[in-house]
């Protein structure tokens, strides 16, 4: 028997028409690649969203097709996500600190109609154009007066909206569309795309803000570290207006002292980003000797929060929540906000305890297996590789068949690449990665790909990249290799060869040469054993 009850599809614009009507006067504030701080509302951004809607379809966007971003946190970015979805396209967020080669790779894969990008961005793309799709189309996010002069053809965002209504009834579809397109770098070989949908969208907000409720609440002030090309920005654009919480957009300046300021002149009560920006904040403080006005809660996501720097904010009275995810995700799986019993503990035990990703936010499962693929307990001493399932969790890459099917195990459980525990009371422990990647700064780098370059060098017989600590980016690639003969190549060849291929951020910060790799019982190289034999190498850069 079935439930008599409507039956209407989750939209990602209905977040947003909700917010105009019940949260008008919740605030967007933006610092701009203009120079200035740009303010407005909820219920003023809604009718500039419906212009915006109006204007893509006057530029040929029809439903399905992908429209890529290439912009800084701002409110423009912001309208972006609601008018493009909101008529049925797919927002294509790309990441600015990819290489050349990869950026070029996504696009032309996602089959990009329109690219909308910041001023910052526009010698990137003009360096690029001659490579990228003949009937790619560009819209600079600025007005005309900002316009600068450029090799490419630029269409003005402002003009785009100009002489269209500030309503529109968005179209009804099903809620399996698809809304949001993220490469992920997490992975080996060239990036794939997760492919968002409105219901997985709507769900994965409504889940976020009832697991991270200390600095999502009405009225309070919530600063987005975390890029809005980030895995949309753990999912903020939609959690805020969902629950009337205000945002404040840094725009490129991502420094202690500008979010130190930022953050002070608004008031902001909770910020989101990875340890390194947090690094920088931390530094401000200390000069500044004492928290920005208002400042009490921080989420820390995107790669493992050291203690010293938990301890630090916890210390000052900032509650500090740790958080894990995936892009496959839509990205939060875990939050780590203690239960109330835990939150009167001492404080080192309270910094033990959110050393912790946490515990699996509402609508995400998560299960560990042995090597078998048989389950094991929760009982925080077996550790088997991590897998999820859930509303919110990828089912497949978008046009790469071979990666969608190895993506989910028989029983359509997603694969995570890492090696955890859990606990009896659902904390999780990440102890290591099974798939060869390195997380720099929240970012990722694939050991592989690295290998396969330098293994193409005639005098290198073998290599390994691992990644060793960082005390900045949390960990760094190193890179091991085993000569061939008696002359092995130097330091700057291998680098001036890896550059070719990768960005600058990406490239091994020290090369080792060594007589021989340690080896697993299978004859694979062991990089278990070499993250311990050069856990404490010292990179050149690491202070």
């Amino acid at each position: 028997m079935q439930g008599m009850m409507m039956n209407r599809p989750l939209k990602i614009a209905d977040i947003l028409s909700y917010a105009a009507d019940v949260h008008p006067s919740g605030e967007i504030i933006s610092v701009r690649t203009e120079g200035d701080l740009h303010r407005t509302t909820y219920g003023e951004i809604s009718k500039r969203v419906a212009q915006l809607a109006h204007g893509l379809r006057d530029l040929g966007v029809e439903p399905g097709q992908r429209i890529a971003t290439l912009a800084w946190n701002g409110y423009r970015h912001f309208e972006l996500y609601y008018a493009i979805s909101g008529i049925g396209g797919v927002c294509h967020t790309i990441n600015p600190r990819l290489s050349a080669e990869q950026m070029i790779y996504i696009i032309t894969h996602a089959e990009d109609r329109v690219l909308f990008l910041d001023v910052t961005f526009v010698p990137l793309i003009e360096a690029l154009a001659d490579k990228l799709p003949a009937d790619l189309r560009f819209v600079l996010m600025t007005d005309r007066a900002h316009m600068p002069k450029s090799t490419l053809d630029l269409l003005c965002y402002e003009e785009i909206l100009e002489g269209h209504p500030t309503s529109i009834e968005w179209p009804d579809f099903p809620e399996e569309t698809a809304a949001g397109l993220c490469y992920t770098s997490g992975t080996t070989g060239n990036p794939k795309g997760v492919l968002y949908s409105h219901r997985s969208t709507v769900l994965h907000a409504m889940s976020a803000a009832i697991a991270l409720p200390e600095g999502t609440a009405s009225g309070r002030k919530i600063l987005p570290v975390v890029p809005l090309f980030h895995v949309n920005a753990w999912g903020l654009p939609y959690i805020t207006p969902m629950t009337g919480a205000s945002l404040v957009f840094p725009g490129p300046a991502l420094d202690g002292k500008s979010l130190f300021d930022l953050m002070d002149q608004e008031g902001v009560y909770s910020a989101w980003g990875v340890p390194t920006v947090w690094l920088g904040l931390l530094g401000q403080i200390k000069e500044e000797g004492r928290l920005p006005d208002g400042f009490k809660d921080v989420v820390i996501g995107g790669s493992a929060a050291p203690e010293a720097m938990i301890e630090a904010f916890e210390t000052a009275g900032v509650n500090v929540c740790h958080a894990w995810g995936m892009t496959e995700m839509s990205p939060i799986g875990t939050q780590g906000n203690l239960p109330y019993p835990m939150r009167d503990l001492p404080l080192a035990e309270r910094v033990a305890a959110k050393s912790s990703p946490g515990r699996r936010i509402f609508g995400v499962e998560l299960k560990i297996v042995d090597e078998d693929g048989a389950p094991l307990p929760h009982d925080g001493k077996a550790a088997g590789e991590l897998y999820v399932r859930g509303n919110t969790i990828a089912s497949g890459y978008f046009n790469n068949p071979d990666a969608s099917a190895a993506a989910v195990d028989k029983d359509g459980w997603f694969g995570t690449g890492d090696v955890a525990m859990i606990d009896p009371t659902g904390f999780l422990t990440i102890t290591d990665r099974a798939k060869d990647l390195i997380k720099s700064g929240g970012e990722w780098i694939s050991s592989l790909d690295l290998e396969n370059i330098v293994m193409s060098h005639p005098r290198v017989a073998s290599c390994a990249a691992i990644a060793v600590p960082h005390p900045k980016w949390d960990e760094r690639p190193l890179l091991v290799v085993v000569p061939e003969g008696d002359q092995p190549p130097g330091q700057e060849e291998l680098l001036d060869m890896l550059a070719e291929h990768f960005a600058k951020w990406q490239l091994p910060d020290d090369i080792v040469f060594a007589d021989t790799l340690p080896l697993t019982a299978t004859g694979k190289v062991s990089k278990l054993t070499l993250r311990k034999i050069y856990a404490n190498h010292a990179l050149p850069d690491a202070g």
